[in-house]
């Protein structure tokens, strides 16, 4: 592992681009942020409240969620997130031109509801695009985490899945026809067949959120954003645990990568190979890559 960049403040949603460059999110900065391959960052946006997942859509801008914002512990050269800010107004889906960083609101609610804390996002080739909503915690209460729908024309927004329990990182199999998104606090990796845009097949009751339960790491593990190889395998980010968590869909087998960082929240694929990962190690605010073991999955528009 090498570091590629340092003095990023909670860095997440990396997009690794042709030219050796990482797009991310700074979410206690505010910015999208450019990782150039000799380690200089560049601010490319600034996106007021909490830049979260990113991804490129079909027209070549970054589609960023906004969680609406975090309170931030700082101490001893490292950050994390403690709370809900009094600024926060609702989470948001923002798009991103990486030429001018001119941004556009796309989304703020959904049949009449806000957006609560928009966390990651993965296109699906159809012109729609999938994300999670973690949603907000407060002094003695939280909010249900859900699964939307969305186009990326902006003209469609539907509530697929509601009712988990922080819904984090979601991804798609390389043939598109599952959906996966890890829960945070259960530490546990959700499956869905996807049988059209914006569809999934639910199983009856008494399976949790319809859902096929593809891993659990069980323990303390926490599982944050993710990434699919070639081969299919997820690649979730594990915070404290220190490590990206690969699971086998097929056979529900769990192997560790170690990853030096107490909040290791994001990776992606890049090289010419694709067998390069980026991974945020936000805690002390570092970039980091190395070699894989597999390619990862070509995603839907690049990056």
């Amino acid at each position: 592992m090498r570091i590629i960049a340092t003095g990023l403040q909670f860095p997440e949603g990396p997009i690794a681009r042709p030219d050796g460059s990482v797009l991310l999110v700074e979410i206690a900065r505010e910015t999208l942020s450019r990782v150039t391959p000799d380690g200089r960052v560049e601010v490319v946006a600034e996106i007021p409240g909490g830049p979260n997942g990113a991804a490129i859509g079909p027209d070549g801008r970054v589609y960023v969620c906004n969680n609406g914002g975090f309170t931030w512990l700082r101490e001893n050269g490292t950050i994390r997130p403690t709370g809900t800010p009094a600024s926060y107004a609702g989470g948001s889906i923002e798009v991103v031109d990486p030429a001018t960083g001119r941004i556009e609101r796309l989304y703020e609610a959904c049949d009449g509801r806000r957006l609560c804390g928009p966390n990651d996002l993965v296109f699906d080739g159809t012109g729609g695009f999938w994300f999670s909503d973690l949603g907000k915690r407060r002094e003695r209460e939280m909010d249900y985490g859900a699964i939307y729908w969305a186009r990326a024309d902006g003209s469609e927004i539907r509530e697929v899945v509601h009712g988990m329990l922080t819904t984090n990182g979601i991804g798609l199999s390389p043939d598109g026809l599952t959906l996966y998104a890890a829960e945070t606090i259960t530490g546990r990796l959700w499956a869905w067949d996807v049988t059209a845009p914006g569809e999934l097949r639910k199983r009856p009751w008494p399976a949790l959120h319809g859902a096929t339960l593809a891993a659990a790491a069980g323990g303390t593990v926490r599982l944050d954003s993710l990434a699919v190889t070639q081969s299919g395998k997820v690649c979730v980010a594990a915070l404290d645990r220190c490590a990206v968590v690969v699971i086998d869909p097929a056979t529900g087998a769990i192997d560790y990568v170690n990853a030096p960082d107490m909040m290791v929240t994001n990776i992606c694929f890049g090289g010419p190979d694709r067998r390069t990962a980026y991974v945020t190690l936000s805690h002390e605010g570092r970039l980091a890559a190395l070699n894989w073991l597999e390619p990862g999955l070509v995603l839907a528009h690049g990056g």
